[in-house]
């Protein structure tokens, strides 16, 4: 996989780079394009999220085929603090592509939400996979819903990221301040993880693909000690407010086999690019995405779950012109 080393794409410098440049110049030789040809140089850059999450998991894999299968480029996938920082940084253009829940593409994109009065420059290459709200509580006989939570040490993820804004908009559902009612911690998953098991929280939400690997070893490490709590009651309210987005699904209980299905919610993920990526590099990028899924799906099982026919429903993000011509072509 890929990985990533630092939070900006100015860390390629000295040795390192020389030597991808110079793997790069090898690569562009045999397929007859030079550096003229080649967005920035043949290096591409994807903002993921935490490094015990889905999004850091899949988005190395992608990095990885495109390496792989399209010629004369290079991608590397950065860990970062997930969807909020993700859109801002593909707008910046410090990166190139990112992965983002689609809720936080969409305020990227209007303007609003997090991002208030500043629309991002972002458009979409593909709607994903479904992002799955996993709420987890130190076990307590107190605890039976997110209003339970008042009072309660919680982590909502990291500041501005997807989970963190879900997390706020279920907690507010539920008749609770995200803000005053609870103490708030926009804690990484593994500080999340690790102060669930050092007693210092007594909750997270975390929103991802499953499984994620952070609950997976909390689970198996400490057996006994944790359990996810139901939260499908929070849909319509947090649909009423948020304009529909949202999607009632269970955490089937094989995936960390718990005792029973678990009702949560759901928000699509969605994978954007800087608008001044050219047309035909988007169209390849795409058509990496979905000519090598299956290998995708080594990666992380989530690789699996999209098609070509629901990638493409991604408004109000605008799909990249690259990525109409492949939905509309092939």
């Amino acid at each position: 996989m890929s990985t990533g080393r630092g939070p900006s794409r100015r860390l390629w410098s000295g040795p390192l780079l020389a030597g991808l440049l110079a793997l790069l110049s090898v690569a562009a030789c045999s397929t007859g394009s030079g550096d003229s040809d080649r967005y920035h140089d043949g290096l591409l850059f994807i903002a993921t999220g935490n490094t015990t999450g889905t999004y850091y998991q899949f988005g190395g894999g992608y990095a990885d085929l495109v390496s792989k299968h399209l010629p004369g480029y290079k991608m590397r996938a950065e860990p970062t603090g997930a969807s909020g920082e993700n859109i801002s940084r593909v707008d910046t253009g410090d990166m190139d592509l990112a992965l983002s829940h689609a809720d936080t593409a969409a305020d990227g994109v209007l303007g609003q939400g997090i991002f208030p009065g500043r629309p991002q420059r972002v458009v979409a290459l593909a709607r994903l996979y479904d992002n799955i709200a996993q709420v987890v509580v130190r076990t307590n006989p107190k605890i039976h819903t997110l209003a339970d939570l008042r009072g309660k040490r919680v982590s909502t993820g990291t500041l501005n990221s997807g989970t963190d804004v879900v997390a706020g908009r279920m907690l507010e559902a539920a008749g609770l301040d995200a803000d005053r009612d609870l103490t708030r911690l926009r804690w990484s998953l593994s500080e999340t993880t690790k102060g669930m098991k050092a007693g210092t929280l007594d909750a997270f939400i975390f929103v991802s693909g499953l499984p994620t690997t952070g609950v997976t070893e909390l689970f198996t490490t400490a057996p006994g000690q944790f359990g996810f709590l139901p939260v499908g009651d929070v849909l319509i309210g947090m649909n009423q407010r948020h304009g529909g987005i949202y999607q009632a699904t269970t955490i089937a209980k094989s995936v960390y086999n718990t005792a029973a299905d678990i009702a949560t919610v759901a928000i699509p993920s969605m994978l954007v690019v800087s608008p001044d990526v050219p047309e035909e590099l988007a169209y390849q990028l795409t058509k990496v995405l979905f000519e090598h899924q299956g290998e995708l799906a080594t990666a992380h099982a989530e690789g699996a779950n999209f098609t070509a026919a629901t990638a493409r429903l991604t408004d109000p993000v605008p799909l990249h012109p690259g990525a109409r011509r492949f939905y509309e072509h092939g």
